[in-house]
């Protein structure tokens, strides 16, 4: 999977039309130090560009946006990407650097890189996304010896994140009913991971990667410090619970003062935010709490191409 070809080669094959996105939430943002050497090693490579970081210290997470070109072969399939070692360089560092069983936050997690994502952009297509997905799985669970599960596009059947965190308590806090600390499922694994071993390291967890067309992750706060309104107002909205189809949520503390709505657009395009925004508002009416207005945490994909384009151009220059 390791394939580096030469700087001729690259010229006749680099299109920079064909990019993939990849997402990677990683399980700290308090920890200055790590998040230092995280990014230190993604900077190593300088042909794949960090268009953005996303950092909630109430949640103690953080992700990491990049973006980086494909490298195809004379049949147009995928062969290379900067991307896979940048990803793998990022991993290492914070692994190195993060500890599980010392992470506490009011978001779930499974692992101290939690999830992985990728996504076509431009003219990339979702099998190249996926590709990618299956390669940077291999690598990390040869490497680092950490289970993997596949989810979307890079499952052989297409098993939704959202199941497979189902199967592995993902979303059962373990302290103060409304948050997650230290490591707390089994050290051997009931579900057989698709990559690595069954074995889990406490102190680094499971990961996931997936590849799928584009979501978009949109916050909503709710100036309410109970936490069980916020669960009821985000199962009423997401498609699980009878809401709106393609949208998942999850109620989550957020600081000393507020709760939030965090939720996942399967199909933007289709189901977008001022239509989750009106509902969380209705059903925080009938609660009666307030919202405010909702965030989304990343760049559209158009804005995601254009910083991309900036920054390469920049570093040319």
């Amino acid at each position: 999977m390791d394939f580096n070809p030469s700087c001729k080669d690259k010229k006749k094959t680099i299109d920079q039309s064909v990019l993939l996105c990849c997402k990677i939430f990683i399980s700290e943002s308090r920890n200055c130090g790590a998040l230092d050497a995280i990014e230190q090693a993604a900077r190593l490579n300088p042909e794949t560009v960090i268009v953005n970081k996303f950092e909630d210290r109430a949640y103690n997470r953080v992700r990491y946006t990049l973006v980086s070109y494909v490298v195809q072969d004379i049949t147009g399939s995928a062969i290379y990407s900067p991307l896979q070692q940048t990803v793998l360089a990022m991993v290492e560092a914070a692994f190195g650097a993060i500890n599980l069983e010392l992470h506490s936050g009011t978001h779930p997690r499974l692992g101290v890189v939690d999830d992985i994502l990728f996504h076509p952009l431009a003219r990339a297509s979702l099998d190249e996304a996926a590709w990618l997905a299956k390669a940077v799985a291999a690598d990390i669970a040869n490497r680092f010896q950490v289970p993997v599960f596949l989810y979307a596009a890079a499952h052989p059947t297409g098993k939704a994140l959202d199941t497979i965190r189902r199967e592995l308590g993902y979303y059962r806090p373990n302290f103060m009913g409304n948050q997650w600390a230290g490591w707390t499922t089994p050290n051997m694994l009931l579900e057989k991971p698709d990559e690595g071993p069954s074995e889990v390291s406490r102190t680094r967890g499971i990961t996931m990667i997936g590849a799928r067309p584009w979501v978009a992750l949109y916050n909503i706060p709710i100036l309410s410090t109970d936490f069980s309104v916020a669960r009821r107002i985000a199962r009423m909205v997401s498609a699980r619970g009878g809401g709106l189809p393609t949208v998942q949520t999850l109620g989550l503390v957020h600081g000393e003062d507020s709760t939030e709505i965090a939720c996942m657009l399967l199909e933007p395009n289709q189901i977008g935010a001022d239509r989750v925004q009106n509902q969380v508002e209705m059903l925080a009416a009938e609660e009666g709490v307030e919202v405010e207005k909702g965030y989304f945490t990343d760049f559209s994909p158009e804005m995601i191409i254009e910083k991309y384009m900036n920054l390469t151009s920049a570093q040319r220059d």
